[in-house]
């Protein structure tokens, strides 16, 4: 089994639906790789169109078994002082044949 760093640009986002009426939103990042987790900074005042040009790492495996592990899951949330934080919405990049490719290779970049 071969390891190493798989790692992720966070650079913006387009296209978040408001959640509030006469609030600008303050999201922000969860990224999830198996059971790793980041949190990325607040992109304040950024409303619709966040950026936050940011990198995370996480450890990566392979092969590593069942194909969930090789997914790449990015929940955007609002940010609330008061309340607790909303979730906003989803996606998901599945990145196997990247980290397939980056043991075969030494290097691998999906943009």
């Amino acid at each position: 089994m071969a390891s190493g760093i798989l790692e992720v640009v966070l650079v913006d986002c387009k296209g978040i639906p408001e959640k509030e009426f006469l609030v600008k939103m303050i999201p922000y990042v969860v990224i999830r790789y198996g059971n790793q987790e980041c949190k990325s900074s607040v992109a304040r005042g950024e409303g619709k169109k966040p950026v936050w040009n940011e990198k995370f790492t996480f450890n990566a495996e392979y092969p590593g078994g069942e194909d969930y592990k090789y997914k790449l899951t990015f929940h955007i949330m609002d940010k609330h002082k008061i309340s607790d934080d909303v979730f906003v919405g989803e996606t998901t990049i599945y990145v196997k044949d990247v980290v397939s490719l980056g043991v075969e290779t030494g290097k691998a970049e999906l943009r």
